[in-house]
């Protein structure tokens, strides 16, 4: 059974693309037919992540306008043979593209390919309305953060009055230092306020910025980080695997005495280093 899986979060700036782009190439390791989607027909940046921006020839919206075949249109990845993108290119207007006309093309993907994986762009406008049209599936992806939370809120809700029931979580850029010594929102929280399931985890991590400036999704590293594990176990939970969640608590120190710590003279950036 292919799978339609919309990535999105109502937000922009908590790293759907970015998700995205990691989550396919775990599929496609783990040996899955993998096609992913971008969606945001405005702003693409799914070829930077995956280090396709040079290979692009044709995009969806060429293949709308019946200017080349969907085979055409796909980008395939060189190091993983079973990942291809569905990119765009930038000759076209995405204007008049309609959830009509995106909905038997993400179906066609879905007859050859296991998972499709559309990256949306942020808002819940018409990009949004494209992105979800053939979807199946959802993941929602917010940071520990009230304005985040509330837009992935009403994401959710948007969702499930077009059908869309299986919707499931990812709180990126998790700190749990900070989350400590200052009280703020835990995932815990974020859970509890949307009521969703809890899939993944994804701490904050500054090896994610030079992964984008290389073109290369942290999955791929010989050298794994905890952010590259927390992705790959995403891929298995979406399997159905039941694998444990990453506990970031213990990869920091503790914070033996907050009073001390949080004083005049430590600045914000030292107490925090990942943030």
């Amino acid at each position: 059974m292919s799978r339609i899986i919309v990535i999105t979060s109502g937000k922009g700036g908590v790293g759907k693309t970015t998700v995205t782009a990691n989550l396919g190439m775990a599929l496609a390791k783990m040996g899955h037919q993998v096609a992913l989607v971008d969606a945001d027909f405005n702003l693409r940046n799914l070829d930077l992540l995956l280090g396709f921006e040079k290979r692009i020839v044709y995009g969806a919206l060429d293949f709308l306008a019946g200017e080349c075949r969907l085979e055409q249109a796909l980008v395939k990845d060189k190091r993983q043979s079973g990942l291809v993108l569905l990119p765009v290119s930038q000759k076209r207007s995405q204007e008049s593209v309609t959830p009509e006309q995106m909905h038997p093309l993400l179906n066609a993907l879905a007859q050859k390919y296991q998972y499709v994986l559309v990256d949306s762009p942020a808002g819940i406008e018409k990009g949004f309305e494209n992105a979800i049209a053939a979807a199946h599936e959802a993941l929602i992806v917010t940071t520990p953060e009230i304005p985040s939370v509330r837009d992935a809120d009403r994401t959710i809700k948007l969702l499930q009055a077009q059908g869309i029931e299986a919707i499931n979580l990812i709180v990126n850029r998790v700190r749990p230092l900070m989350t400590r010594v200052f009280n703020l929102m835990s995932v815990q929280d974020v859970q509890e306020l949307l009521g969703i399931p809890l899939i993944g985890v994804i701490p904050e991590d500054e090896s994610v910025i030079v992964a984008t400036n290389h073109g290369e999704p942290l999955v791929l590293a010989e050298n794994k980080t905890v952010t590259a594990v927390a992705f790959e176990n995403i891929a298995h939970r979406l399997e159905g695997k039941a694998v444990e969640f990453l506990d970031l608590d213990s990869l920091y120190d503790e914070v033996s005495d907050t009073d001390e710590m949080i004083d005049s003279t430590t600045s914000f950036a030292n107490l925090c280093p990942y943030f």
